[in-house]
């Protein structure tokens, strides 16, 4: 009887052994790195957009604050019925333009147009009932918004330079004694363009990461076919260490998102400033028409000014600190800990030696990340009082020491799967330095002990003395 399946030979049995692990970890691999990409994406991509979201309604604000304060002489002391104080305030919010397609709009309460001065044809005739193109209402929206007191309102409305309409967003507030509705917006094109194009880069790079993985694994199946009998331990080990780079190239690539990510909100936050030169143009006119409320002007820019910069060092610090490639780790940690302090209560101490930013830079940014993760885990769940981080350098090494007096867990109950993804993470940092990372339970609390071995420690400039006589000269 011929046989439909012949005798697996020993060559054949060491192609299966070394190609069927090789692709199960490659498409694993490849899933784990489209599902990582794609959240990690999807999560920048959606902070993005609620930062120029924001910035765009800040924005809308300073506007309405500046038209507001334009009327202001003129509305205050004029009665309801005061014809002509409602037509100066008509001409100054019609002179009122700025951009290539910012105007301010006036409506009354019953719904007739009194201010549109990029789109005059809307002046003096009724819109209730008025929808865009998608059916949402528009002017009655914007009514009972400035009735309310104020709000936004977001539509598509034809751009006054082309005609063709877009997304606009709205911001409506109302003169209760006139029964008026003033407002202007923005159109939000750009954002959603920029939005999108985001997704549309994210997918390209994710089907090019597959295409990346899927030639190398075409090429690895390849060449273990052709040289499957001759494989040896050496050649097992050099897959082993193209794992490991692979996996190095992961961690890689998440800081450089990180830091793209972090110029990209930098840039958004010019549209704040926007809201504050306009703060500023209305204190310079203050002051020159000597009015008492000029300084009151100015303290409101500096404090929106103070604001934005805030935001925007909080924002950089937390995604790529510059403390920690410029004045290294020690630093880093120290600025780390007091923010933590700061915004927690938590007391917070930190023991250094003067590193003079000794550690390579692999070091600097996985010990920096682990103190992260470490101080995220304890305000989130070991509600504790005190905290202690100690970072020091010796014979093998240099060493990050974290420990609290929360209510601690049981660092070997469990298989390693079931640990939260931030412990993973410490753990695998650890593993690409060739360091150590050790969880104790202490009474009470948890510390964590991360070590990294000598060669990721540099010697003085100017030193040719090797590593290990450095380290024992600490």
């Amino acid at each position: 009887m011929t046989r439909l399946f012949p005798e697996l030979t020993y060559a054949r049995k060491l192609f299966l052994l070394a190609t069927v692990p090789l692709i199960l970890s490659v498409a694993a691999i490849a899933l784990v790195v489209a599902h990582q990409s794609r959240t990690m994406a999807q999560m920048e991509i959606a902070e993005l957009e609620s930062q120029l979201i924001s910035a765009k309604k800040q924005e809308l604000q300073n506007y309405l604050q500046l038209a507001r304060a334009s009327i202001t002489a003129e509305y205050n002391p004029a009665p309801p019925d005061d014809s002509e104080a409602k037509t100066k305030v008509t001409q100054i919010l019609s002179a009122m333009t700025y951009g290539k397609e910012g105007y301010f709009f006036v409506y009354d309460y019953d719904g007739t147009n009194l201010v549109a001065p990029r789109q005059t044809d809307l002046i003096t005739r009724n819109w209730l009932g008025l929808t865009d193109p998608e059916g949402t209402p528009i002017v009655d929206e914007l009514i009972e918004l400035a009735k309310r007191g104020g709000g936004y309102h977001s539509y598509l409305w034809p751009k006054p330079s082309t005609g063709e309409y877009a997304q606009m967003m709205s911001y409506v507030i109302g003169l209760q004694d006139w029964q008026w509705a003033i407002g202007t917006g923005v159109f939000i094109d750009d954002v959603l363009t920029s939005v999108a194009a985001a997704r549309a880069e994210v997918e390209t790079r994710i089907r090019r990461t597959f295409a990346y993985i899927g030639a190398i694994t075409m090429a690895a199946v390849l060449l273990v076919f052709a040289t499957g009998v001759s494989i040896t331990i050496h050649e097992r080990r050099l897959a082993d260490a193209k794992l490991k780079e692979l996996t190095q190239r992961i961690f890689d690539t998440q800081e450089e998102e990180r830091g793209r990510v972090a110029r990209e909100l930098h840039d958004g936050i010019s549209q704040i400033l926007v809201g504050v030169r306009y703060a500023l143009e209305l204190a310079r006119r203050q002051l020159k028409n000597e009015d008492p409320k000029a300084p009151a002007s100015l303290d409101r820019s500096f404090e929106m000014l103070g604001g934005a910069i805030s935001e925007v060092r909080r924002i950089s610090r937390d995604l790529r600190p510059g403390v920690l490639d410029d004045l290294g780790l020690g630093p880093a940690l120290q600025a780390l800990a007091e923010e933590f302090e700061r915004r927690t209560g938590i007391a917070t101490e930190l023991e250094t030696v003067v590193f003079r930013n000794r550690l390579d830079e692999e070091a600097r940014i996985a010990l920096f990340r682990i103190a992260q993760e470490a101080l995220t885990n304890i305000e989130r769940h070991a509600a504790a009082t005190e905290v202690s981080i100690k970072l020091a350098g010796h014979r093998k090494g240099a060493t990050l020491l974290i420990s609290d007096n929360g209510r601690g867990f049981d660092p070997v109950a469990g298989t390693k799967s079931s640990r939260g993804i931030g412990l993973r993470n410490m753990a695998e940092r650890m593993e690409q330095l060739d360091g150590t990372l050790t969880i104790t339970a202490l009474s009470p609390g948890t510390a964590i002990d991360a070590t990294v071995p000598l060669k990721h420690i540099l010697p003085p400039a100017g030193s040719n003395r090797p590593r290990s006589e450095i380290g024992n000269a600490r």
